[in-house]
């Protein structure tokens, strides 16, 4: 008996002393109990903790990763490694079922404006999926001219097209996929549309400002399930929470080269079960070549009201007018001789937004979430201008107008719920998406005006709507569901299924005008037009992630990819392209591989492989006509492709290299590297066949060092991109120049930041070594021809919150 109590003894003082107290801490009272989820590489416990009894004695030497959700309040993921008595701070926040706070990885404490969404956020899937966010408060870069060089420099294979220096337009694409207006990611802010038409036009002339955003999301080939059949996936624009005080006032006034002045102005707060967050911003610059000025204005409102503790309604609205003048596009000697030189003086472009939406957040019960939001746009945009060939001289005659008029009305309805197969929790997303959309589109002759300086968009009485006048109706419902399997703990597959029933409609006239070599018009008729396109599509897909441990998941998923033609497809008018009357939807499927993680808060790594198969690509050829044995573009489904690629982002902590214990500063070194092969394949057109996919570069490379160092910040970045083409042909140089080469290039920039109390100092310098380059070759607005990009510029922000 002795010896039976001894070697309990023994047994017991060892468990005690390979245990450690664990004591949480809470940064609110809490009434009533949470559950707190303890997981190890063993398995997972949860456990009911308040205020009072908030302390376990947990094993030592043991990774630990906890969170907690309950009724009202849910918590970051944290990770930790046990070795003793420890106090673990808590931050809670109240239920909000739109996109929850980002995974917070205890080992990694520099993000640098990189980090990657938890599985689930709100009543969204994310389990399987490339995604990546852009922590917007964590960059030190030129926010207030949204320069996407910045922004999306540590984003994998993006090109982007720099079209202005106000950032009035951002113009994204991925994989081998067209960059003009983002038209092939599914673009949205705070969870809605915000495109001219998601169905029929889905470009975006409407930027969110990146001062007024949390953060970025932007998901991959996969999204297509949840958010449409396209194949470039998702950008989600997150704004700023309101502030937890009762109001808070935030005033950023940046002024810059080429008279650059922008005026950003946020009000935020808590009053009770109230809370808001509402900005105004005013933008004007001349822009570095002549007839570029532009002016900017931009309003937001957002109010939440906390029914109850289960229920919250949201109402947002977005306001946003510009008018810019475009100094038009270049040839390749014109741009080799004098880069600032305009040839187009009579272009003007403007643009006016109004998007609303309501929100409706039920949380049901602890397993069962909805979440309902409708969205309406109420916009336009009117183009004027000259857009005949730039290598012809301005004829001083009657301006081309095209006015553009979308009203939209949509909802989304998602319900996301959680039940437990073998005690471990598994997912299902359902979802009914219902879209009506209406676009009015006019093109004509504007005013002669030989000055320019008239911008007044009406039409000229004499030649009343010469070219066309369509309406262009459109009807989309879907349904949608993912679910995320639990094999084991770390094992996930993550099943999904769309359907989509789509009607597209092109109602109207247009005006077949032929002309002889000097001008004059031989010949015209109005041909009327009434057409109807409905189809129903099934897309599938599967996902998988599986985590290695705590700080290393794989993750795999394969999705079918859909897209529709839309309205600009089906009648357009313009002098430089021609569009087939017997275009056809595109069809294919993307996938990726991957592996992401951190390697002890020194690394921090996305490594993964991707392969998108495209049928039926719509594209640009040039083809001679038979009459006049002239060159002209003609819009087509070229042929099929694919883009195969490899995309690599890596972060360096050097002070953690350094074992410098001090979080008083961080040095960080990133490296953002896409290799891509996109061809044209199987295709009788021996002019395209084999040849490279237009605007996908083999090579997009951006890396740069950030330095923090307790309330300073100065970040050098560099981005490179490999010589690529804008047609399908892979022309070199035309005489026109819409089609051709576009050159690589290597840009710099250099920002810094000091905050001193309520005050923040901020400066950057674009393109640091002033190089010479462009990015896009237009075939209408902006352009036509060469857009070439910014050259150096200086900025200086001052900011100060109240």
């Amino acid at each position: 008996m002795r010896r039976f109590l001894l070697i309990v003894c023994v047994l017991y003082s060892v468990f005690v002393s390979a245990q450690s107290t664990v004591n949480f801490l809470f940064d609110r009272d809490v009434k009533g109990e949470l559950n707190l989820f303890i997981i190890t590489n063993t398995g997972s416990d949860k456990y009911s903790i308040n205020d009072k009894k908030n302390k376990f004695s947990l094993p030592n030497n043991v990774s630990y990763k906890i969170s907690v959700n309950s009724i009202q309040f849910y918590s970051d993921t944290l990770i930790f490694y046990l070795t003793k008595d420890t106090s673990i701070s808590i931050k809670l926040y109240e239920h909000n079922l739109n996109l929850a706070p980002v995974e917070i990885k205890a080992e990694s404490d520099f993000s640098n404006g990189r980090i990657t969404l938890k599985g689930i956020e709100g009543v969204t899937v994310y389990e399987g999926k490339k995604n990546e966010i852009v922590d917007v408060k964590s960059l030190t870069v030129n926010t207030a001219t949204n320069n996407a060089r910045q922004v999306f420099s540590k984003v994998t294979g993006l090109n982007i097209w720099e079209n202005d220096g106000g950032g009035l337009q951002l113009a994204i694409g991925g994989r081998g996929l067209n960059p003009n207006r983002i038209s092939n990611f599914n673009t949205r802010q705070n969870g809605y549309d915000i495109s001219a038409d998601a169905l029929g036009y889905p470009e975006s002339y409407y930027t969110p400002p990146i001062e007024a955003l949390d953060r970025i999301e932007i998901l991959r080939g996969a999204a297509s399930l949840q958010y449409g059949p396209q194949f470039g996936g998702l950008i989600n624009f997150k704004f700023k929470q309101p502030s937890p005080s009762k109001i808070q006032l935030i005033n950023r006034t940046t002024y810059g080269s080429f008279n650059f002045l922008n005026s950003f102005n946020s009000l935020s707060g808590r009053i009770n079960r109230f809370s808001y967050y509402t900005y105004f911003q005013f933008k004007k610059g001349d822009g570095w070549r002549d007839r570029s000025a532009f002016d900017y204005k931009n309003a937001f409102l957002n109010i939440n009201y906390q029914l109850t503790e289960k229920i919250k309604l949201s109402i947002d609205y977005t306001y946003m007018n510009y008018l810019a003048q475009q100094p038009g596009g270049l040839t390749d000697a014109q741009f080799e001789n004098n880069a600032a030189l305009v040839l187009r003086r009579r272009n003007w472009f403007k643009v006016n937004w109004n998007l609303a939406a309501f929100k409706l957040e039920y949380l049901i019960n602890d397993r069962l979430k909805l979440h309902s939001q409708t969205f309406y746009l109420y916009a336009g945009r009117e183009a004027l201008g000259i857009l005949t060939q730039i290598n012809r001289a301005d004829p001083n005659q009657e301006r081309d107008l095209w006015k553009d008029h979308y009203q939209n009305v949509g909802n989304e309805t998602r319900l996301l719920y959680t039940y437990f197969i073998n005690e471990l929790p598994q997912n299902l997303l359902v979802g009914l998406r219902v879209y009506n959309g209406s676009t009015h589109r006019m093109q004509g002759l504007g005013n002669k005006d030989s000055t320019g300086n008239i911008r007044d968009f009406k039409f000229n009485e004499l030649n009343t709507l010469g070219y066309s006048d369509y309406n262009f109706p459109s009807f989309n419902s879907s349904l949608f569901m993912e679910n995320i399997i639990s094999i084991t703990p770390n094992f996930k597959l993550v099943p999904g299924i769309r359907y989509e029933y789509i009607q597209t409609n092109a109602r109207g006239y247009y005006q077949n005008i032929q002309k002889d070599f000097a001008g004059n018009i031989i010949f015209s008729e109005i041909i009327n037009e009434n057409i109807s396109r409905t189809r129903s599509v099934i897309v599938g897909g599967m996902g998988f992630s599986y985590r290695l441990n705590q700080s290393h998941e794989m993750f795999a998923n394969i999705t079918q990819n859909y897209r529709s033609i839309n309205f600009n497809d089906m009648r357009v008018v313009n002098p430089n392209l021609v569009v087939d009357p017997n275009l056809k939807d595109e069809r294919g499927y993307s996938s990726d591989i991957g592996v992401r993680g951190n390697f002890n808060g020194v690394l921090n790594y996305d490594l993964n492989i991707f392969y998108m198969r495209y049928a039926n690509r719509i594209g640009t050829i040039l083809k001679v006509d038979s009459n006049s044995y002239n060159l002209y573009r003609f819009r087509t489904n070229v042929s099929e492709s694919y883009s195969l690629g490899v995309e690599s982002f890596m972060e360096v902590s050097i002070n953690k290299i350094l074992n410098k214990s001090n979080n008083s500063y961080n040095l960080s070194l990133f490296n953002n590297t896409t290799l891509m092969d996109a061809r044209y394949i199987n295709s009788s057109n021996l002019a395209i066949q084999n040849k490279q996919v237009e605007y996908a570069p083999p090579l997009i490379l951006k890396n740069g060092v950030n330095y923090k160092w307790k309330n300073l910040s100065f970040s050098l970045q560099h981005s490179y991109t490999s010589l690529h083409f804008s047609d399908a042909t892979n022309a070199v140089l035309t005489s026109n120049a819409i089609n051709g080469a576009i050159p690589s290039f290597s840009v710099f920039d250099f920002s810094f930041r000091y905050t001193w109390r309520f005050m923040t100092l901020e400066s950057s310098i674009n393109n640091l070594f002033d190089k010479k380059y462009f990015t896009r070759r237009a075939e209408g607005y902006p352009g036509p021809g060469i857009i070439p990009a910014d050259i150096r510029s200086y900025f200086l922000t001052l900011e100060i919150k109240i």
